[in-house]
């Protein structure tokens, strides 16, 4: 049951979500619902059926559907209240929502509110990926859907294409399934998941193409292959009857942009202070929602955390965000920076800890580079880096002060 209003509404119930509801009660924040549109709560991990999830939190390991069992298992021992089936429609100023329920469309006042909805994958469209449009086309989400909560078998040998950590995920689950793929495709020179993961394809004989990109999809009940170019413009064709898309996330965070919450051109999630809080400040933002793409443990902490600054917020002791530093990025190579705001406490508040760090990636690798943080011409950070695209970075967040609270700070990468 949902009533017209409460403390905290939190979106989505995957590990942030959970972890963020389990939290709030310890603290003492009872008044709490979970809004989960499936049927079953614990978000994506439920239909990856594969390890290793739960290291982080629970201190051993879980297959995906056996972890999102243990926290939805944890989130009733502490009473949370989820309401499943149950869509969030709108978001309202001031944490006013409009719900779309079993028993049809309600409204739910919060005083605050926690967007944990996730990331989606990119799928064929957006790609520009041109051809025919048979069966067998599909993410790797849909393929872990279909495989694990269906128990079925949309293809023999498909096509994976990309080369992120989801990706070798997917073929865990063809190999679940009995699905053998032919090919593994990345646009560039090297894998972008860590490079001992590239021994599985090899072991399983999956041919992997580097510098290659599909061109079209030839097919018509059926996927019967793919054209595909090199770098230097070779052309070839793959024979296989199926096109797993994967990775390139985004942040499932339309319903922030459509209620006018500020978004991030560079994670495409909500732009949030040291305190997870958005432009509007009765919503919070937590987990993937915030960028793609972290583990099912980081996100769980990242929940952790958020709960303790939900409470503050309801409790009065955060700083209101008229006064904020804005991070500005001045190299190309950084891909984004979080949070992308600093809220200045005002002389005479007590100080609360936000997060411990800033987290940024880069777009292009980096073997000596120097990564940097400064407000008003002065350091405030440096160290030389070597990282690669798709790898966390951590900058500590400094104890910032009113002191030319008008300038940037600027995080720079040379």
């Amino acid at each position: 049951m949902i009533a017209k209003q409460c403390d905290v509404a939190i979106i989505g119930s995957g590990p942030a979500g959970l972890a963020t509801a389990i939290a709030l009660k310890k603290l003492g924040v009872n008044d709490i619902v979970v809004l989960e549109r499936a049927d079953e709560a614990g978000g994506n991990p439920r239909h990856c059926g594969h390890s290793p999830f739960g290291m982080r939190e629970f201190k051993r390991v879980y297959l995906g559907p056996a972890y999102a069992r243990k926290i939805v298992s944890e989130a009733k021992k502490y009473s949370v209240n989820i309401a499943l089936n149950t869509t969030v429609v709108s978001l309202g100023e001031g944490g006013l929502l409009k719900l779309s329920t079993p028993k049809g469309i309600s409204q739910l006042q919060a005083k605050r509110v926690v967007l944990s909805s996730g990331i989606r994958e990119m799928p064929r469209a957006p790609r520009f990926v041109s051809g025919q449009r048979p069966a067998g086309i599909m993410t790797a989400g849909a393929l872990q859907s279909i495989v694990y909560l269906s128990a079925k078998k949309p293809f023999k040998s498909p096509v994976i294409v990309g080369t992120e950590l989801v990706s070798f995920s997917a073929i865990a689950t063809c190999r679940h399934a009995g699905i053998k793929p032919v090919a593994m495709l990345e646009e560039e020179k090297r894998s972008t998941a860590y490079s001992a993961l590239n021994l599985l394809p090899r072991v399983l004989g999956i041919k992997q193409l580097f510098n290659t990109q599909i061109i079209d999809i030839e097919g018509k009940q059926q996927v019967s292959g793919i054209n595909v170019i090199n770098n230097t413009g070779e052309k070839s064709h793959i024979k296989c009857d199926g096109v797993i898309f994967t990775g390139k996330f985004t942040p499932e965070a339309s319903l922030a942009r459509s209620a006018n919450i500020e978004i991030d051109p560079n994670t495409q999630g909500p732009v949030i202070d040291q305190f997870g809080r958005c432009s509007d400040s009765a919503y919070f933002a937590t987990g993937n929602v915030l960028r793609p793409v972290e583990t099912g443990g980081w996100c769980w902490a990242e929940g952790t955390q958020t709960a303790r600054f939900v409470s503050e917020s309801l409790a009065g002791n955060l700083p209101n965000t008229e006064k904020q530093l804005q991070l500005q990025i001045k190299n190309k190579n950084i891909k984004y920076i979080i949070p992308q705001r600093i809220s200045l406490f005002s002389a005479s508040q007590e100080k609360i800890i936000g997060l411990h760090h800033f987290q940024l990636r880069v777009t292009e690798p980096v073997s000596n580079g120097k990564l940097s943080l400064s407000h008003n011409h002065a350091e405030l950070y440096s160290k030389n880096i070597k990282t690669l695209p798709e790898r966390r970075v951590l900058i500590p967040l400094p104890d910032f002060t009113e002191v030319g609270a008008s300038s940037d700070v600027v995080v720079d990468c040379t």
